[in-house]
């Protein structure tokens, strides 16, 4: 094993795969797709490839801050862990090593912590973006 999981895993190449892989499932997903109908799935690709490569020991993200990109999202525990579950997928799909998957999974998951929202109260009430869309998509029915 290298020195940092962006070697670990190969690196860009590996990224890009399994990020094209997860968002092939969050695109084809009923209720994930909806927070992301107005981007165009390959810079969604791009920039979740460039923030994990940092993450993981790679070259610099020079995107915007993760609160920032989804201050405006009411994401909810139920949400995460339906993402969690389609990365996890999309790692085996990509046929990453065990360890390393669940290596990928634990920084993922402590980075999700920032955007999940505790209750729908909790988001309108703490919301400070008066100019911002809030963007809400209940589940599907």
């Amino acid at each position: 094993m290298g020195n940092s999981l962006y070697e670990d895993i190969g690196g860009l190449s590996t990224l890009e795969k399994v990020h094209r892989i997860f968002y092939d499932k969050i695109y084809d997903h009923s209720w994930l797709k909806k927070f992301f109908e107005s981007f165009d799935q390959q810079v969604i690709e791009d920039k979740q490839t460039s923030f994990m490569g940092e993450k993981f020991g790679g070259p610099a993200y020079t995107g915007k801050p993760l609160k920032q990109v989804h201050e405006n999202m009411y994401i909810s525990q139920e949400l995460a862990d339906i993402r969690h579950k389609l990365l996890r997928d999309s790692l085996i799909e990509a046929e990453l090593p065990e360890e390393l998957a669940d290596r990928w999974l634990r920084i993922d998951d402590a980075f999700m912590q920032q955007v999940v929202k505790k209750s729908i109260a909790s988001f309108y009430r703490d919301y400070r973006f008066k100019y911002k869309q809030r963007i809400i998509h209940p589940e599907p029915r």
